[in-house]
């Protein structure tokens, strides 16, 4: 007698080695060797050339080399990549040359700690030997991180700010902008910081928490120009005491009113609306307003400055707020911004008694030699001595540190190289306004920035970095011409900027050269590096002009929020200083990583997830696949149980292809394709659904909308196919005649699906999609996914008729599981196949519902399906069905007979098996 393994035997079950176990994390180091060892980028690469395709170019912001890659990164490179891979999609020529930001103080540091290097006894090309070895290795690890999650690109040849073609460009760049008369040498305050000893720019400041003394200090008035008495007081309010020695002036608002109030503590001046607020604030009780004065009569009043034998004059600027103090502000041009300008207005001497380190110098008298921690606490402790200090507190105020090693900064004047963005602003304002920003509130945020810039400290006092190319004659002179940078460019592009270090000046020099002022031919060499921001800003110039399969300006720039500040705003200035246009037709903007709770990563908090542990744990694919589901235009969310549900999100994208290519391997694509109109008009529908998912998807890729991609494409597999399509399709697959119509029409859609759904998955899940390609059975194909491009689906795919049919009939068949599901908590069926349904509606509907007579019951997965003209909008009725149970398909069946065997077998699995 026959058994039921007989009957198994003759189904036509999936069949496929395509593994349903991922195993990531082993499977993708081969293939990433077998992607090397077969060279597939450079083959992608001259395909792209040999096809002429139009060319779209990505320029790579530098990662800093100076420690291994983290999440952010990891993140940034990924985006990245998905522009590409669906670019070259798209139809585009998308070299990509990876970089790195190489020099700068973080290096210095950290060659000095790890490489255990004694800075003191080592000479500056010793040193910067030393550096250089620091960073080329950690571009080597970074490099095969970044590998590691399958971005592709020029690994073999990067570029390196170090590079000496790169120097020199470097050095071009800044002789062009000479040349445009927008570098300048000047006295006047930056961001300095006293630990790390350098100059720092805007883009190197971080703003945190601190808590600093708040003082309330008067000025006795000497001259009151008969407005004011001798010996009454203004009174100004400052959260920096160390700056009080270089206090030359004291600033008032011209159209603001101020009162002489007589208080226990003297007769104040003091903005009178801030009056009531000062009062309380310092605890005075009584006063009387003995007059009320506008600022601008104030104007050139002298008052005795409390702790020096010196003149602090009153002036008058727009810059005076009145958000809190007195509304007259204590004046340091060496030590503030507005300071500074105000006092050039005035003539005031950029005085700044503070040295490189954060100390006081001779020039502080008592104070010198004086740190200015302690010098806060000194010069407090004289203004109370004198009788000058009316209130001592402190704050928890925002105040900027350096961004290396996290400490407050001062503001200090100091002898630095500028870039005048006062020269071209508006021209960067303008250029601004030509680019694509994605998102577009990142459009206003860089224009803001811009706006209040004037200028660029562009020097730094290190030494591992590009010099910046001036020298000094004996005379005085700074020698900045066209002709001596070139020279140096020149040398450069063939040495390196190790030049500087290993020539004396006359050897950088153009031959013969005398010093333009006085004929001199004894030169010095500046000391000072340029800014590691115009290092990786002039990139732009340095790469793109100088590869020949890149072109200027760059398609894209992409990089995390805080580079339009930084990046982004270095590379627009270079550009346009050089070239007067913009160096980017659109720029792209992340947010930053956090953990699953929203909260910035930290090793305290111990919630920082590394990109190794995630490619260790569960593939690099779900960390891309990770990078996609997210809306990358906010902060992004990374967290263990996050990573799972999406590993969940996997799987079911990795099933649905293992599932159509175990029921498309015995389907020959050339001789069992069926025509589009002898297609079943399920899988014309099918068709339908993936056109329309592929249109969505593509544009979503076009727009950077990578999480639509992920969604969308989950969704197509979780309900349009396996929660319907590849569901109803099992029994025509499984139990027709291998050679059937209906099996091949579906079969044919199938292919159809997994060709367009690995390609819309290729830039994203990069190894998981060259897995499937390399699985479907389709001759003469690419050598990997990635060297093919989308074609445009058949236009007769876009059935758009068949649409609403067919939504209606998905609508009712919801109606169907929920009765199927009711009849199955009754205990009144098992397998929805036990049951009879029988649906009544009015008869428009049961009109609707005979046009898919004899696909119903395949449709709803049961045995029967009646339809019954009714009054009611629908209700569905569930039986247990009649007849038999046919014990190859498993359907019953009023029809079903035994066969000669004694099974029973209904007419379709009869008729099967006689063949």
């Amino acid at each position: 007698m026959s058994t039921k393994t007989d009957y198994q035997d003759t189904l036509q079950l999936p069949k496929t080695d395509f593994p349903m176990r991922a195993n990531l994390p082993n499977r993708e180091p081969g293939m990433l060797k077998n992607w090397e060892e077969k060279n597939y980028y450079q083959k992608l690469q001259e395909k792209q050339i040999a096809e002429g395709r139009p060319t779209f170019i990505l320029h790579d912001g530098p990662p800093y080399a100076n420690g291994n890659i983290h999440i952010g990164t990891a993140l940034n490179k990924v985006l990245k990549d998905f522009v590409l891979r669906s670019r070259s999609m798209d139809g585009y020529h998308t070299p990509y040359v990876p970089g790195w930001d190489t020099h700068g103080l973080p290096i210095e540091l950290r060659a000095i700690k790890d490489l255990g290097v004694n800075r003191e006894k080592m000479s500056n090309l010793e040193f910067r030997q030393k550096c250089a070895e620091y960073a080329k290795k950690f571009v080597e690890i970074q490099k095969e991180e970044f590998k590691r999650l399958g971005i592709w690109g020029e690994w073999d040849n990067p570029y390196l700010t170090l590079h000496p073609e790169y120097e020199a460009r470097q050095i071009e760049i800044f002789g062009q902008m000479v040349k445009n008369g927008y570098i300048y040498k000047d006295l006047k305050p930056v961001y300095w910081c006293p630990d790390c000893e350098t100059a720092l720019a805007e883009a190197e400041i971080e703003y945190g928490n601190h808590r600093s003394p708040s003082i309330y200090v008067k000025f006795a008035v000497k001259d009151g120009l008969g407005i004011l008495p001798n010996g009454s007081f203004f009174v100004i309010w400052t959260t920096t005491p160390w700056t009080i020695p270089a206090n030359l002036a004291i600033s008032v608002h011209p159209d603001y009113t101020y009162v002489l109030v007589e208080t226990e503590k003297g007769d104040l001046v003091i903005a009178k609306d801030l009056l009531d607020s000062f009062l309380n604030d310092v605890g005075l009780t009584a006063h009387t307003i003995k007059a009320e004065i506008s600022g601008a009569k104030l104007d050139g009043m002298i008052c005795q400055h409390p702790l020096f034998d010196r003149n602090s004059i009153v002036i008058v600027g727009d810059h005076v707020t009145l958000e809190a103090g007195t509304g007259c502000v204590h004046t340091a041009p060496g030590h503030g911004q507005e300071d500074y300008v105000i006092g050039l207005k005035y003539n005031l001497p950029v005085f700044s008694p503070v040295d490189s380190k954060g100390r006081f110098t001779e020039e502080a008298g008592k104070y010198a030699g004086v740190k200015l921690a302690e010098g806060n606490k000194l010069v407090t402790q004289d203004l109370d001595e004198v009788g000058a200090l009316l209130k001592l507190d402190f704050i928890e105020h925002s105040y900027p540190h350096c961004w290396r090693c996290k400490d407050p900064i001062i503001f200090r004047a100091t002898e630095q190289w500028f870039a005048s963005l006062d020269g071209f602003r508006k021209a960067m304002l303008d250029a601004i306004e030509e680019v694509q920003w994605v998102p577009k509130w990142g459009i206003e945020r860089i224009r803001n920035m811009v706006a209040d810039r004037s200028d660029w400290c562009i020097s730094r006092q290190r030494v591992w970095g590009v010099p910046i190319p001036i020298f000094y004659c004996e005379c005085g002179e700074a020698i900045l011409s066209e002709e001596t940078i070139q020279s140096v460019a020149d040398i450069f592009r063939k040495e390196g900027s190790n030049a500087w270090y290993a020539r004396e000046a006359s050897e950088l020099l153009p031959d013969g050269f005398t010093c333009p002022k006085c004929g001199g031919t004894t030169f010095t060499k500046e000391n000072d590096i340029m800014d590691v921001w115009f290092d990786s800003g002039v990139s732009h110039s340095a790469v793109l002009h100088q590869r020949t399969n890149l072109s200027w300006p760059a398609d894209l720039y992409l990089e995390g929020s805080d580079q339009h500040r930084g990046w982004f705003q270095s590379s627009l200035a270079t550009s346009i200083a050089a070239f007067n246009k913009p160096p980017y037709k659109a720029v792209l903007t992340h947010g930053f990583v956090v953990d699953g709770e929203g909260r910035k990563m930290s090793k305290s908090l111990g919630n920082v997830v590394e990109p190794e542990q995630v490619t260790k744990q569960y593939g690099a694919d779900i960390l891309r696949l990770w990078v996609a589901s997210a809306d990358y235009r906010g902060d992004i969310r990374v967290s263990n149980e996050i990573l799972k549900q999406l590993s969940d999100g996997y799987r079911r994208i990795r099933n649905t292809a293992r599932f159509i290519l175990g029921n498309i391997s015995d389907f020959d694509p050339e001789t069992h394709s069926v025509k589009y109109e002898d297609l079943t008009e399920l899988d014309k529908w099918a068709l339908l659904r993936l056109t329309k998912l592929s249109t969505r998807v593509r544009e979503a890729y076009r727009n950077y909308d990578f999480h639509v991609m992920y969604h969308d494409v989950h969704q197509f597999c979780a309900v349009d196919l396996g929660g319907f399509y590849l569901d109803v399709l099992k029994d025509r697959l499984y139990c027709d005649e291998q050679d059937s119509p209906r099996r091949r029409s579906a079969q044919t859609a199938m292919f159809i699906i997994l060709n367009e759904l690995v390609k819309l998955i290729a830039p994203v899940l990069v190894f998981t999609a060259d897995e499937i390609w390399q699985a479907i059975p389709l001759k003469d194909k690419e050598e990997s996914v990635h060297l093919t491009t989308w074609d445009a689906l058949p236009a007769e795919f876009n059935n758009v008729s068949l649409e609403a049919k067919w939504n209606q009939l998905l609508e009712i068949r919801k109606s169907v599981a929920r009765a199927l599901e009711d009849a199955r908590n009754q205990k009144k069926i098992g397998s929805s196949n036990e049951a009879t349904v029988t649906i009544k509606a009015k008869e428009n509907l049961i009109e609707q519902l005979s046009s898919f007579a004899g696909e119903l019951e395949i449709l709803f997965i049961v045995s029967k399906v009646n339809l019954v003209v009714s009054e009611k909008e629908i209700e569905v009725e569930v039986d247990v069905a009649s007849g038999e149970k046919c014990e190859r398909c498993w359907r019953i069946s009023e029809d079903v007979t035994a066969a000669e065997d004694s099974h029973q077998l209904c007419p379709r699995c009869t008729d099967v098996l006689s063949n």
